[in-house]
């Protein structure tokens, strides 16, 4: 890989960094479910217009938009709005790529090598010391549904895996389509009209121009650009050279929150975040025995899917 393409690979990583600061100031104006709903919707509206629909099995791009549309966000939105520090959710939230081996192994009859199943321990292991230091200041659920949501990005995975599409970043676009409903829906019975309301009556106030400015960071950069340049780097250079510089996305993150949002993380969640980050790259690291386009194409699919 050359230079210019490591320093795109490294602005991507920051992009996905900042934008857990993007949707902090989203709901920090919408209603988290709602936001979720405008987020994609504002995506999918274009995408029916002018991007072709992806050659996929329906089941897949609609489990894929349920799993990692609907549940992931869903889920981290609210743990976002009821106490998830921005820089921890960013991290706790990498815990999706050993949760995908794992699932694999059950779901796909994928073998995992001891080399994996060591980093699904470690990364296991450090979310365990991260809830039980969250649960001790009593802010254990946020923790559980940021985890869940890592779960949920996890079996998204699995489906973009079956579907095995032609074009990553296509697939990641129709994807949208599926979550705006049922997110708007989840809203209207958990946060009701009078909050979805409210947020669009006072768009106009300095809080709605931050979180308008939050919903533009996520739509433009954080999905659009950073899933444009990182499928463009994808196909590039072999998947394995490409994909580690996720890893710094929590450390974008952190660092961000720490400036910005005067979040300072405790020596515990610091080392436990240093193995989990150790866990996933061991865990996320593909069997040497599998074949080299079939882990580009999975490989692929979780990077994009960073968005």
């Amino acid at each position: 890989m050359g230079a210019r393409d490591r320093l795109l690979a490294v602005f991507v990583a920051v992009i996905w960094g900042c934008n857990f600061l993007a949707v902090h100031y989203l709901i920090g104006h919408f209603p988290p479910l709602f936001a979720g709903a405008l987020r994609f919707l504002v995506i999918a509206i274009p995408t029916i217009l002018f991007i072709p629909r992806p050659k996929v099995k329906l089941r897949w791009l609609v489990g894929f938009g349920l799993c990692f549309g609907t549940g992931q966000f869903a889920l981290l939105f609210i743990a976002l709005n009821i106490g998830m520090p921005t820089g921890l959710a960013s991290l706790v939230l990498q815990a999706s790529a050993p949760f995908t081996v794992v699932l694999a192994g059950f779901l796909l009859r994928e073998r995992l090598s001891l080399r994996q199943l060591t980093g699904i321990v470690l990364a296991v292991g450090g979310l365990a010391v991260i809830a039980w230091h969250q649960a001790e200041h009593a802010v254990l659920l946020p923790v559980v549904l940021t985890v869940l949501a890592a779960l949920s990005w996890a079996a998204g995975n699995i489906c973009a895996r079956q579907a095995r599409p032609d074009n990553g970043l296509h697939f990641t676009l129709w994807t949208s389509v599926v979550p705006p409903i049922p997110m708007f829906v989840l809203s209207l019975i958990f946060e009701g009209p009078a909050a979805q309301w409210h947020s669009l009556a006072t768009i106009g106030t300095v809080d709605g121009w931050i979180g308008l400015g939050g919903l533009a960071y996520v739509v433009l950069l954080g999905t659009l650009a950073g899933a444009g340049i990182w499928t463009t780097l994808m196909r590039r250079h072999p998947a394995g050279v490409v994909a580690p510089f996720s890893l710094l996305v929590p450390v974008v993150g952190i660092s961000a929150s720490f400036l910005l949002l005067h979040e300072t993380p405790q020596l515990t969640e610091i080392l436990a975040g240093l193995v989990i980050v150790a866990g996933v790259l061991l865990g996320s690291l593909p069997n040497r025995q599998r074949s080299a386009e079939a882990v580009s194409d999975e490989e692929e699919g979780l990077a994009v899917s960073s968005s």
